[in-house]
C-alpha cells in the first residue's frame, strides 16, 4: 500500500491540471463576447466580466525576475495581459509558443505581452527557459491580479482569458474563451485594428 500512497499526490495534481483546462484547448476564441456572472469553485457568484471600454485595473505585476511593473506605467502602449492555468502543461505551452513564434509581428504592432498564472517565479523562469519565451511572466500566487481582472480561479488555477489594453489604458478587446492554437493570430489582428 505504500506505493499507492506515493501516487496520491501525483494523481491529485493531474486531476487539478485537467480541471484547470491545461490539457485541452478551452474552446474557440470569442472576441469581446461577455458572459454573465459565473459561479466559482466555492459556488459564490463571480463579478461580471470586464468588457471593452472598461478601464484596465491599475495593478502592479511582479515578474518572474523580481521586477515590478505598474500597469498604468505602460499607458501609451498596447498591452496584452493573458491569463493561463499552469506553466508547462500542453494547452498552456501551445499558447505561449504561439506568442513566441509570432513575436516579431507582435513587436511590429507595438504590443507588450504579460502572461499571468498562479505559479511561483521559479516555475515561470523554468517555463521561459525551456520554451525560449521572449516575454515576461507575472507571479500571481495569491490570485490578486486574476481577481482584479475578474478572471475566475478554479482550484487556484486562473481561467484561460486574455485582455488587450489600448494605448489609452482602457480595455480594447476581451477573450473570455481562448483557443491556445489561434490565440496569437487573434491578438495580432485585434492589435492591428
Amino acid at each position: 500500500m505504500k506505493s499507492r500512497a506515493h501516487l496520491a499526490p501525483t494523481i491529485a495534481l493531474a486531476a487539478l491540471a485537467f480541471a484547470a483546462g491545461c490539457n485541452e484547448p478551452s474552446g474557440a476564441a470569442s472576441g469581446a463576447a461577455e458572459k454573465p456572472s459565473q459561479a466559482g469553485a466555492s459556488g459564490a457568484a463571480q463579478p461580471a466580466a470586464l468588457k471593452a471600454g472598461d478601464a484596465a485595473p491599475d495593478v502592479t505585476f511582479t515578474l518572474h525576475d523580481g521586477r515590478d511593473v505598474k500597469l498604468s506605467s505602460l499607458q501609451g502602449k498596447q498591452v496584452l495581459v493573458y491569463f493561463y492555468p499552469k506553466d508547462d502543461t500542453p494547452g498552456c505551452t501551445v499558447q505561449a509558443k504561439g506568442l513566441r513564434d509570432g513575436w516579431a509581428d507582435l513587436q511590429s504592432a507595438g504590443l507588450e505581452v504579460y502572461g499571468v498564472s498562479t505559479q511561483d517565479a521559479q516555475s515561470h523562469e523554468a517555463f521561459i527557459q525551456k520554451h525560449e519565451l521572449p516575454f515576461p511572466l507575472v507571479v500571481d500566487a495569491g490570485g490578486a491580479i486574476a481577481r482584479a481582472f475578474r478572471v475566475p480561479l478554479r482550484n487556484d488555477f486562473a481561467a484561460r482569458q486574455s485582455f488587450l489594453i489600448g494605448k489609452d489604458g482602457k480595455i480594447k478587446q476581451v477573450w473570455l474563451e481562448v483557443d491556445p492554437k489561434e490565440h496569437a493570430s487573434a491578438i495580432l489582428a485585434a492589435a492591428k485594428s
